[in-house]
């Protein structure tokens, strides 16, 4: 497990059995966070690849549950195709940028 690895899987205060909101919650933040990096400042921290098998895990995930209290209307037509629509705020710009932070100082 690398340094990386906490970041890459979110929160490392989410155990492992983790309710289906929660999933949707951590695959929501990723796709915002990975998203930003990649479309706004044209850099990654995570393979392409990587993105997508997220991005359709959420997309399953999705099926069984949508409405979460977290982005609901953002990902409401989620296909896991892009991320160019996801909403960058503060707190996604503060992530990505630490978390670009983080991969730059190794």
């Amino acid at each position: 497990m690398t340094d990386l690895s906490a970041w890459l899987d979110d929160d490392p205060m989410v155990n492992e059995i983790q309710t289906l909101s929660e999933k949707i919650r951590q695959r929501r933040t990723q796709m915002m966070i990975h998203s930003y990096l990649y479309y706004v400042l044209d850099d990654n921290v995570i393979s392409d690849g990587k993105w997508q098998e997220w991005a359709d895990e959420l997309a399953e995930l999705q099926k069984r549950k949508k409405v979460i209290g977290f982005y609901d209307e953002a990902f409401a037509d989620w296909t896991g195709a892009t991320g160019t629509h996801l909403p960058f705020e503060p707190w996604v710009i503060q992530r990505a940028k630490a978390l670009l932070h983080h991969k730059e100082s190794k």
